[in-house]
């Protein structure tokens, strides 16, 4: 394609036109790898300006630069000019790779708590539908070629763009994606547009990023100014914010209501015991029930949520029970471990002060067995939600032992005692710290009996440990799996 062609995708940019015929061959935003015929981006990273890095991108054979900023004086290639850089890499990007979003029945999920569940139930959902479907999200990208260990929840804009153009070439006519804070507010998916957009709710989470709620709703919000023309915003109402998005958003706009409360579709008759979750789903239309395999009460939130984005895709409530039954786990999601010990282990990503809460109140919800709770908060995140935390697992379990999670570059002895503070203000009769993670664990196992829960919090479906700047393998579930099998001694 040639540079003129590509840019019709970016209507604010100027370039000169003796490079209108170039050949493009790739887009990318890492100086380090772009490769001879493709656009190098400048983007603003977290620790420098990718304008600063553009001699580096030209010197390793990129055929122009994409810039916010004015071109220095006789620099070797052409310079592109645009208004922000992001929002180009992304449409660029999409251009590139045949804007695979527009041939795909493309569903979004956005929202602190619940993503990966909804997405995973649409794309059980799409699948019954269409035959087959897509995935990108937390817990890996599935193109129906491959399936891809996931490096972001939202992969920055080349990436995305070749996952979804692999399904596109594949044959896969449906994707559902989980779209992160992070991504919207680093315009990652502004080359697509969806077919739904569903907001699950939000609570603090981020806020070392994006700074307070506002910014962080602000965010959020940007979702919803990408849909098809006609595609529905699927907005919790039962969520002080997601109140405020539903008068916000532009029509259409569709309610939903895991409480019952009145909205557009909403859950009625819920019943959550060992083998699953069920109720009933009230529309318009009529009504249906679902059942699935999914444990705990805040599952039912997602299925009325996943059902609310199926009826809005014009899916019959059929499809969407099959749909929801086929999805029988999510990684790390009360994920039960299974190693011959006489007590349920369950392994949760829970990292907020609300999925927390959600997810002790879902466990003492289904058991009345002593909860033995390990958790931690990790490093060079939100600061703010550490004490709130420690406040929750204090409060909520029977025993609480407060880890390390990914402290990345912070001391994790200065992280527990920030989630102390909480444990302490909780009144909490029992608990404990213990900075290794492996040990926590291990402490965890030897107190139970067949009178207790063991609930491994945080890390969920993750397989690395991040400590400094390294990735150490460490998985939640094999190492439960080791010291509950006795495979592990010590």
């Amino acid at each position: 394609m040639t540079l003129g062609e590509l840019l019709t995708a970016v209507p604010d940019s100027s370039f000169p036109p003796a490079a209108r015929d170039l050949e493009i061959t790739g887009v990318s935003q890492d100086s380090r790898t772009v490769g001879p015929g493709e656009l190098f981006v400048a983007v603003r990273g977290e620790k420098a300006d990718g304008w600063s890095h553009a001699a580096e991108a030209a010197a390793n054979g990129a055929a122009a630069v994409v810039s916010e900023r004015q071109a220095p004086g006789g620099f070797p290639v052409p310079w592109v000019r645009v208004r922000v850089a992001r929002v180009a890499l992304a449409r660029l990007a999409a251009r590139l790779a045949g804007d695979p979003a527009e041939k795909l029945v493309l569903a979004a999920v956005t929202g602190t708590n619940g993503k990966t569940t909804i997405a995973m139930l649409l794309e059980g959902i799409l699948a019954r539908r269409y035959g087959r479907s897509g995935f990108v999200g937390t817990v890996g990208y599935r193109t129906g070629r491959r399936e891809i260990p996931a490096s972001q929840t939202t992969p920055e804009a080349p990436v995305l763009q070749a996952l979804l153009a692999e399904m596109v070439d594949g044959g896969v006519p449906a994707a559902a994606m989980e779209v992160s804070s992070h991504a919207l507010a680093l315009d990652r998916v502004a080359g697509c547009r969806f077919d739904v957009a569903v907001f699950t709710n939000l609570t603090q989470d981020h806020l070392d990023f994006h700074g307070d709620l506002e910014s962080y709703f602000d965010a959020k919000k940007k979702l919803f100014t990408l849909r098809k023309p006609g595609a529905a915003a699927v907005v919790n109402t039962d969520d002080a914010f997601g109140r405020r998005l539903a008068s916000e958003a532009t029509p259409p706009v569709v309610t939903w209501s895991p409480s019952g409360a009145r909205a557009d579709v909403r859950a009625e008759n819920v019943l959550c015991d060992v083998s699953g979750t069920s109720l009933d789903v009230v529309h318009a239309g009529g009504r249906f029930r679902i059942s699935s395999p999914l444990l705990g009460r805040f599952h039912a939130d997602n299925l009325v949520g996943a059902a609310a984005a199926g009826l809005s895709l014009g899916m019959n409530g059929e499809e969407i029970a099959e749909g929801c039954a086929a999805v029988v786990r999510v990684p790390g999601r009360l994920e039960p471990v299974e190693a011959g010990q006489p007590y349920p282990i369950i392994v949760d990503y829970a990292h907020t002060e609300d999925a927390l809460r959600r997810l002790l109140l879902a466990v003492r919800d289904l058991t009345d067995r002593r909860i033995i709770l390990v958790f931690g908060c990790g490093g060079d995140r939100d600061r703010g939600k550490r004490a709130p935390m420690g406040k929750v697992a204090g409060t909520l379990a029977d025993v609480a032992i407060a880890t390390s999670d990914n402290p990345r570059s912070e001391d994790p002895e200065a992280i527990l005692a920030e989630v102390e503070r909480g444990l302490a203000d909780s009144g909490a009769a029992k608990y404990l710290t213990v900075p290794d993670r492996r040990e926590a664990i291990r402490t965890a196992i030897g107190l139970a009996n067949p009178g207790s829960v063991v609930v491994i919090a945080g890390k969920g479906h993750e397989r690395v440990q991040v400590v400094g700047d390294r990735a150490i393998p460490f998985d939640d579930r094999e190492v439960a799996a080791e010291y509950a099998s006795g495979r592990r001694a010590s």
